[in-house]
């Protein structure tokens, strides 16, 4: 059986894009900073929200991830306050 060596640069890119089980990717903001949050923030009434506000200036026809209008600090410390 023949094997393929992929170069170190693609194996860096694939592992740095990785999603662990029980996570997922979304991006965030206008630059679209990227955050691994975990599935369990499904449930949040207050991600349901932001969810809700996606799909209304969104819709679900977007091929490039997850794109949540939101402020990115205002994210990071709704993720920090869901970790707590």
């Amino acid at each position: 059986m023949m094997s393929i060596r992929l170069p170190l640069s693609v194996l860096a890119k694939k592992q740095a894009t990785a999603v662990p089980k029980g996570h997922f990717a979304v991006y965030v903001g206008e630059s679209r900073k990227r955050f691994v949050i975990p599935t369990s923030y499904l449930k949040n009434p207050t991600f349901q929200s932001l969810l809700k506000k996606t799909e209304e200036e969104f819709g679900f026809q977007h091929y490039n991830g997850l794109t949540i209008p939101c402020n990115e600090d205002v994210f990071q410390a709704f993720t920090t306050q869901m970790s707590a």
